[in-house]
């Protein structure tokens, strides 16, 4: 099992690594979720085991044309049925405390604009079916700065205001402007 998430991780960055370049940037990669607390660690962290199980499964992608759009899907599976989830781009890789993951990406910063919305940031709510899975993308006409979006958080409810039950850990890319 060890074996099967490394190489999966290494896959996704060799994926991620050779799709970027002149042309854009693509990405996909997944996870199960674990808590922070686990023998084995995941990219994917579970702060809530109600709300997000271990064992539950997360995909991130990502498609950033050069000098153009970019879209970020998500889809998960093994969530709680008819729950309403937010989600957004963090700035930071995920940790064992929620907060790790620091604010949300936004393509003004708060500190310049105070805009928190789903214009000016990656927004990716869903609710998840009778099955417990769901799937949402965003599409912006901006992309990602270099460094600065690194994961996914979860949050119990839509929006901004709900507490952070889940986080993962996502090889973002960036293009050149």
């Amino acid at each position: 099992m060890v074996a099967g998430m490394c190489v999966g991780a290494v896959a996704a960055a060799v994926f991620a690594a050779g799709a970027a370049g002149t042309h854009g940037y693509e990405m996909r990669t997944d996870a199960r979720f674990a808590p922070p607390t686990a023998f084995v660690r995941s990219a994917a962290v579970t702060y809530d085991m109600a709300l997000v199980p271990a064992a539950s499964w997360i995909e991130v992608g990502q498609r950033s044309a050069e000098r153009g759009p970019t879209t970020v899907t998500l889809k998960v599976t093994g969530f709680v049925p008819g729950h309403a989830y937010g989600v957004q781009v963090h700035r930071k890789p995920c940790g064992a405390d929620p907060a790790a993951a620091g604010g949300a990406y936004q393509h003004e910063p708060a500190a310049a604009t105070e805009r928190g919305d789903a214009d000016n940031e990656v927004w990716l709510d869903f609710t998840a079916d009778a099955q417990g899975s769901g799937e949402a993308a965003a599409r912006h006409d901006w992309g990602f700065r270099q460094g600065e979006a690194s994961s996914v958080v979860l949050h119990d409810a839509p929006g901004t205001e709900g507490a952070r039950v889940a986080c993962f850990t996502v090889p973002f890319g960036w293009t050149t402007v």
